[in-house]
């Protein structure tokens, strides 16, 4: 376990960009798992909170937390929270790429290897 690299700054406009632009990604790629039968995950966007539904009545959330430039995960086996890292959402404790560990977990949640790319 290695700890995160110090967060590179950002101005809030550019914090908002990023983690619009994350949450629209994973937002387009559920849907087309939905439209390629891969997997059954229901989605719901509300500003900067995510919500999936996973098969099984498991869920996971994906929350933009703007005062502290970060974004937070929660699953069933935890809750992480991600600073941005010279290009990359970077786990403040064990400094693991946001996309591998949602990936990790959904995978887990949804019974089915899913692989969320960034």
């Amino acid at each position: 376990m290695s700890q995160a690299p110090a967060a590179t700054p950002l101005t809030d406009a550019d914090y908002h960009a990023k983690t619009k632009a994350l949450l629209d990604g994973l937002e387009v790629l559920l849907d087309r798992w939905l439209d390629e039968d891969v997997v059954d995950i229901d989605t719901h966007r509300t500003g900067g909170l995510l919500e999936l539904s996973l098969p099984g009545g498991s869920k996971i959330v994906i929350n933009t937390q703007p005062p502290l430039q970060e974004i937070w995960l929660a699953t069933r086996g935890g809750g992480f929270h991600f600073r941005y890292c010279d290009g990359r959402w970077l786990d403040t404790k064990t400094a693991d790429e946001f996309h591998a560990v949602l990936s990790e977990h959904a995978s887990l949640q949804a019974g089915k290897r899913l692989t969320f790319i960034a």
